[in-house]
């Protein structure tokens, strides 16, 4: 998240912090205002001439104008996920300015296309668009872009899955690649502008984000979690990372080490780091972490965050809680100089401090919008479409056809919390429009009016807008709305009057004023809950939802008046649900008397899954899915466009339905990219990257962030998905001949002969996977380690050429904290997804063998090798992780060269005391142990605890059981 700065207040905050505009370059300037100097140079000359106040104003993310250099403003974060969020026209000094920018498709529709030379084009747009509407109002729109998101899609139900790329980390690094070197530029030496990556580390959860804890492994968060992050920042394609808002193994991430100590280790360029909106305070707030602020800020100074995020323009308190901890010795100057000398070096390459703004300094707002950025979403739009299903030659359409497009998404574009304004909307309707011979449409949607069941009056909303209230006894415009389901009971109300949605957005009333379901607190959601008499009860369902600050207050009861508002359920008034016209036939009536029916369902993405909103079922809306099998029973060439940003339960489409596309809201171009694949103009070639389950009960609880064992993910899941990861169909065939691995350097080159064996031309993803036949530890069912979009016209071949590195193969052994290559068969399959495997060769890696475990040195607990009942925790508010366990729960240390041991030592910590027991070849084998741990006065209190070992001998599995409620850090074996 991060905060919305109201388009009015640019002209106050402008004053406010003082723009001062960087003269040109003269004889007598300093040497920061030299750009033939060396960047270092040139960073540490204009670093000398601040003085400590100033130094410390810069920690905010407003860092304000320094008027006596010639400093001006700098706002870190613009977010840009899928084009410049936030953007629409605004007036300034009484003229109307345009910037409403170019929306692409959602990240996730991004990385269907698996196109990373157009996703580098895309973000090269972004670049663009972001200096054009820097260029007219940098108060707004800074040069910092918070974008992209490569946290792993690891669990569908989470609900910013529209915001990430793939549960797949090779996946992930090569689009958020892709996508920031674009937005980058590629000048060696200056930014066009700066890409962030959100959110390190973990977070793939909505509920409860602030406090909970995201545990990894070892092994989970060096190959997964980590793996997703890294290849951006060592390909120098981002800037920084944003550290997210949830705990890892028990630490906040806004103080974690990893970002001075991991992140930056990966890359010799200065990195800019920057908390996530308000995280600051949730250190001594929710979470509790500090008991103060300024402990808080040094804590997360010195771990590594340069700019905080927090109190939206208002940086004083961060000035005042930083100076408080300099004055208490919690922090020192170095540190600030530390984290402004990063925020400097990319202001630098940003081009600020140059005469000339630096050789993107000179781009306008011309960019905006522009026909090319039209063109380059149109075909980028259709490029992410994916085919689930084609049978029967149901596509592509015949022109000439008449064409019944219905459903709730078939003639509407939604945005979504980080989108920008739509400039145009072709919806698919408009589309679809342009191409066939005659259209008629549906939104498929029950009208209906909701009468008070007492008084005989109906809810009334005013043409002009404003306040709901019951008036009329007699049904009109003013009385009817239009109910769009959105799953699990949710409905949005349209009012037939003036087309506006039902809100309670002034707090106190429903009023009937809002153009669509939107803002940070969604309150056009609404249930209609039938009572055992028939009559219904209005739940307002949306403010309260998510914060519960209505509790049971959320029923709308009508005044002697008329007037609405909200009560109990006991005292709520009852309502009959009259319907005036059915959605359901209108849409089946449409649908028979067309050649063929074009059925567009999928979800609203305010109301279906959004930030700190998860997904609790991954099913299309009921209303939504007996639409689909009401228009297939009437036309039986029927196609079902999904529109939505995540995974979705479509069972019985897919065994019904002749063809289904899935796209994500993919922005002003929608419709004509739909037009394009639905009539073969562009040949569909996107692929899922996720696997889509067949129900809700094939993935484990969304905090388990173990994908090894709990086998998440394509990488470990072995049941059978509706669709596997990688899946995709086209309209023409491919054939897959002569897999070749062939040793080469620091790995082998894998080749395959690719050909079109089908009538049209069209693009194939080849997909590289490996297997690794034998290992000490639990391997993936296959992984992706290369992938390449190729074109091929119809009868045509090419080879395609993939480099496997042998390093690639390494897995993290935790028996030596290092990454490590076994000797060991791999199989080498390349295919269309991750179950069309079409050739696959083998080969013999050599590496080594990992030895048995050596728990004669001290070794951490958090290195086990298998575990029950456990969490992850944090060794100190600083660094380190440790194990927490209660009676009965252990963990195992697997394959341990005994020897003879004499006695064990143990670091552990406990505010009540317990034992540890040492036991051999499973959790109630053989007692050789017991170590008595003391309280030592509390979980960071750290102490020492020995014991006898009896019967320990040879090579064996060992499995520490805790009981008692306290921590294990570390142990050893000693003679």
């Amino acid at each position: 998240m991060s905060p919305r700065l109201p388009i009015a207040a640019a002209a106050v905050l402008a004053l406010a912090l003082g723009l001062g505009v960087a003269p040109a370059a003269a004889a007598d300037d300093p040497p920061f205002r030299d750009p033939s100097l060396p960047l270092a140079q040139r960073v540490d000359d204009l670093l000398g001439r601040l003085t400590l106040d100033e130094k410390v104003s810069m920690l905010h993310q407003y860092s304000p104008a320094i008027d006596r250099l010639g400093i001006k403003m700098f706002k870190s974060g613009t977010e840009a996920l899928h084009g410049v969020a936030w953007s629409t026209d605004y007036t300034q000094n009484g003229a109307v300015i345009t910037a409403n920018g170019t929306v692409f498709p959602q990240a996730v529709g991004l990385a269907s296309t698996w196109d990373t030379a157009l996703i580098k084009r895309v973000g090269s747009a972004v670049g663009d668009e972001a200096r054009g509407f820097h260029a007219q109002n940098p108060t707004v729109w800074g040069l910092n872009l918070w974008a992209p998101v490569v946290n792993l899609l690891r669990d569908p139900r989470w609900g910013r899955n529209e915001e990430g790329y793939s549960e797949d980390p090779t996946l992930t690094g090569a689009i958020s690649t892709a996508y920031g070197s674009g937005i980058e530029g590629g000048d060696p030496d200056h930014l066009k502008a700066a890409p962030t990556l959100k959110h390190y580390l973990a977070n793939n959860n909505e509920v409860h984000r602030d406090t909970t804890s995201s545990e990894l492994p070892p092994r989970v968060k060096h190959e997964y979690d980590e793996a997703a992050f890294k290849p951006a920042i060592s390909a120098d394609a981002a800037t920084g990372v944003m550290a997210s808002y949830n705990l890892v193994n028990g630490r906040p991430n806004t103080v974690s080490p990893d970002l001075n100590e991991v992140v930056r280790s990966w890359t010799a360029r200065s990195l800019f780091n920057v908390s996530d909106a308000w995280a600051p305070n949730n250190l001594t707030a929710s979470e509790g972490y500090y008991a103060t602020q300024p402990e808080a800020d040094a804590a997360l100074i010195k771990a590594g965050i340069d700019s905080l995020t927090v109190d939206d323009t208002n940086g004083a308190p961060t000035v005042t809680a930083v100076k408080d901890a300099l004055a208490k010795g919690l922090l020192q100057e170095s540190d600030v100089d530390n984290a402004v000398r990063h925020q400097l070096d990319l202001r630098f390459r940003l081009g600020e401090f140059d005469p000339d703004g630096g050789p993107y300094g000179k781009i306008t707002k011309d960019v905006i919008n522009s026909p090319a950025n039209q063109k380059l979403a149109r075909e980028t739009a259709a490029k992410a479409v994916v085919m689930l299903k084609n049978s029967g030659g149901a596509l592509p359409l015949k022109p000439g056809k008449k064409v019944a497009v219905v459903g709730p998404l078939a003639d509407v574009l939604y945005t979504d919390w980080y989108s920008g304004s739509l400039p145009y909307k072709v919806t698919p309707l408009d589309g679809i429009q342009e191409r066939a011979a005659s259209v008629t449409s549906s939104e498929g949607v029950d009208r209906i009016a909701l009468k008070d069941v007492a008084t005989g009056r109906y809810i009334s909303a005013p043409a002009a807008g404003g306040d709901l209230k019951e008036s009329a006894t007699a049904l009109g415009d003013t009385e009817k709305f239009d109910a769009f389901d959105w799953g699990q009971g949710v409905l949005a109300l349209r009012s037939v009057a003036n087309g506006k949605y039902v809100s309670r957005a002034n707090w106190a009333t429903l009023t009937n004023t809002a153009d669509q379901p939107s803002g940070w607190f969604v309150q056009e959601q609404f249930k209609l809950e039938q009572q055992a008499d028939g009559t219904y009860l209005i739940h307002y369902a949306g403010y309260e939802t998510a914060y519960d600050w209505f509790g049971p207050n959320a029923y709308v009861k009508a005044a002697a008046d008329g007037t609405l508002s909200l009560t109990t359920a006991d005292d709520a008034t009852h309502y009959a649900k009259e319907v005036v016209s059915s959605g359901l036939d209108d849409a089946v009536a449409k649908a028979k008397s067309a050649d063929v029916a074009v059925v567009v369902v999928g979800s609203m993405p305010f109301i279906n899954g959004r930030e700190d909103h998860d997904r609790t079922d991954m099913n299309l809306a009921a209303g939504q899915e007996a639409l689909v099998k009401a228009v297939r029973k009437a036309n039986p060439n029927t196609v079902v466009v999904l529109e939505n940003s995540y995974p979705t339960t479509i069972n019985w489409e897919q065994d019904n339905v002749p063809a289904i596309l899935w796209t994500t809201h993919a922005g002003a171009e929608t419709g004509h990219a739909l037009a394009d694949v639905l009539y073969g103009d562009v040949n569909p070639a996107g692929r899922l990257t996720q696997t889509w389950y067949r129900s809700a009960a094939d993935v484990p609880d969304i905090l388990d962030y173990d994908i090894v064992k709990k086998d998440r993910t394509y990488l470990y899941y072995k049941g059978s998905p509706l669709y596997p990861f990688g899946y995709g169909l086209s309209y023409t065939t491919f054939g897959y001949q002569g897999l070749k691995a062939t040793p080469k350097g620091d790995g082998y080159d894998v080749s395959v002969k690719v050909t079109n064996t089908g009538s049209r031309a069209g693009d194939e993803v080849v997909q590289l996977y490996t297997h690794q036949h034998s290992s000490r530890v639990k391997q993936p069912v296959k992984q992706l380690r290369a992938f390449q979009r190729v074109s091929l016209a119809p009868g045509r071949t090419t080879t395609v050429t993939f480099h496997l590195k042998t390093a690639d193969l390494a897995l993290w052994d935790v028996t030596r904290n290092k990454w490590t290559v076994e000797t060991a068969t791999h199989d080498v399959m390349v295919g269309s997804s991750s179950a069309a495997i079409r050739q696959r060769t083998t080969i013999n890696v050599k590496g080594e063998r990992i030895p048995h475990r050596d728990l004669s040195a001290p070794t951490r607990a958090v290195d086990f090798d298998d575990y029950s009942g456990v969490h992850l925790v944090d060794e100190t508010k600083v660094r380190g992780d440790a194990v927490a366990g209660t009676d009965g729960t252990w963990i195992a240390f697997k394959d341990v060269a005994l020897g003879h041991p004499a006695g064990v030592t143990a670091g552990v910590a406990s505010t009540g005391g317990g034992s540890i027991q040492l036991r051999l070849g499973s959790p109630t084998g053989r007692l050789v142990s017991t170590v008595r741990v003391p309280a030592t006065g509390g979980v960071y209190s750290w102490a020492t605890a020995t014991g006898a070992v009896a019967g320990a001998n040879g090579v064996g599995d060992l499995y520490v059981v805790f009981k008692g409620d306290l921590r294990l850090k570390d142990l050893k074996l000693t003679s």
